[in-house]
């Protein structure tokens, strides 16, 4: 009998160990808002697969575009796509910021950040966020490398921009409205032989002995992945939403 009660006693205790502690509960709105808008993290690029750089932050506003906090913010994705957390309250200034963890299929994803007004009423601002395949990975980290101290205005602790000190000032990759007016084989041209190649500024140099053909390829797919508005020529492709 001792021996049935010890068993008893062991597989209780067993069973209570492995149960999982539960998860707070998700804090109550205490106030809210008229409107949300995108404050950064928007249009990242990152590997398929991989957390972004940068946090996506959302902003609450009220009627008079002041920051409302205490307001809930849901957030949601295509297929693949995660937040981390998926659901938050602003605080002080009326933000919330979210990690994203980008879907394994490479192309543009479209996420959404909403919040509700005080009649339960839903609001909602929509963003992208770019996961790159194997090519379009390649080529981010030779623009990294080769291009975008001249192509990127802005200085960092490891990169001291050139862009201000150039006379005829370079496109960001980004810029659709003038690179997505390039064929491939125009880009290819002045990134091989420089701007001369197609009538353009000087200053850009020839990289034609530097990179490879599979290189300058890769470049372009990174170019073509980044643009905004998107370089449609072939079609953009989006991760299918739930």
């Amino acid at each position: 009998m001792k021996h049935r009660t010890a068993i008893a006693i062991f597989l209780t205790l067993l069973v209570g160990c492995s149960q999982k502690p539960k998860a707070p509960a998700p804090a109550a709105p205490t106030a809210y808002g008229t409107a949300i808008v995108l404050s950064g993290g928007d249009k990242q690029a990152g590997a398929v697969g991989s957390i972004l750089d940068q946090p996506l932050v959302v902003q609450v506003n009220d009627a008079q575009n002041n920051g409302v906090a205490g307001a809930p913010v849901w957030f949601s994705g295509a297929n693949g796509i995660s937040f981390d957390p998926p659901y938050a309250i602003t605080d002080s200034s009326g933000q919330v910021s979210t990690t994203v963890t980008l879907g394994g299929m490479a192309g543009r994803y479209r996420l959404t950040a909403y919040t509700t007004d005080a009649s339960n009423k839903r609001i909602e601002v929509k963003g992208d966020e770019i996961a790159l395949g194997y090519q379009g990975t390649l080529g981010r980290a030779l623009n990294d490398r080769y291009c975008s101290r001249c192509h990127d205005s802005e200085s960092t602790p490891e990169r001291v921009s050139n862009y201000d000190n150039l006379s005829t000032k370079p496109h960001p990759f980004s810029e659709g409205e003038a690179l997505n007016k390039l064929s491939d084989d125009d880009l290819a041209a002045i990134i091989s032989h420089g701007g001369p190649a197609l009538s353009r500024s000087a200053e850009m140099p020839p990289f034609g002995y530097t990179l490879s053909k599979s290189d300058i390829q890769a470049l372009i797919a990174y170019i073509r992945a980044v643009s905004d508005p998107p370089y449609r020529s072939a079609g953009i492709v989006y991760a299918k939403a739930n």
